[in-house]
């Protein structure tokens, strides 16, 4: 039992992110940033929801659209509140997630320590929503 006495938690998982693509999302996640797709419906790239995992995170995904009613291009109104989504993953070597997303050809800035003492590395997945790879400048 935990120390507060009452229940123990051992991490979260929000509903799942949309994604407009999900082929483009799922080989975002898998190949660029290292997560393994542990469940997919159905198999493969395309599915209409998946759930990948790397370290201890857990992430899900599921489609906006069923493959044969995706639009062209995403609606911009319905995305348009992705970028106030940002999801925190505690990384202890900022720097080495830095060095992997690069090589994988990732677009990012350098990780950076913020006045209140954690050095963050921020990108953005395809569909807008912001990812920040975090732990504490002293400790890192």
């Amino acid at each position: 039992m935990a120390s507060n006495d009452k229940f123990e938690l051992r991490g979260v998982n929000h509903i799942a992110l949309v994604t407009s693509d999900m082929a483009r999302t799922v080989r975002f996640y898998r190949d660029v940033l290292g997560f393994e797709v542990v469940e997919a419906a159905p198999p493969g790239d395309d599915c209409g929801w998946a759930l990948l995992r790397l370290g201890e995170a857990e992430l899900m995904l599921n489609t906006a659209y069923e493959t044969d009613e995706r639009p062209p291009a995403p609606d911009p109104a319905r995305v348009a509140g992705h970028a106030d989504t940002t999801l925190f993953f505690g990384c202890p070597d900022v720097d080495a997630a830095y060095a992997h997303v690069r090589e994988r050809g990732a677009l990012v800035e350098k990780p950076t320590v913020r006045g209140y003492g954690m050095k963050q590395l921020s990108l953005a997945d395809p569909d807008g929503y912001g990812l920040c790879f975090q732990w504490p400048a002293e400790a890192a």
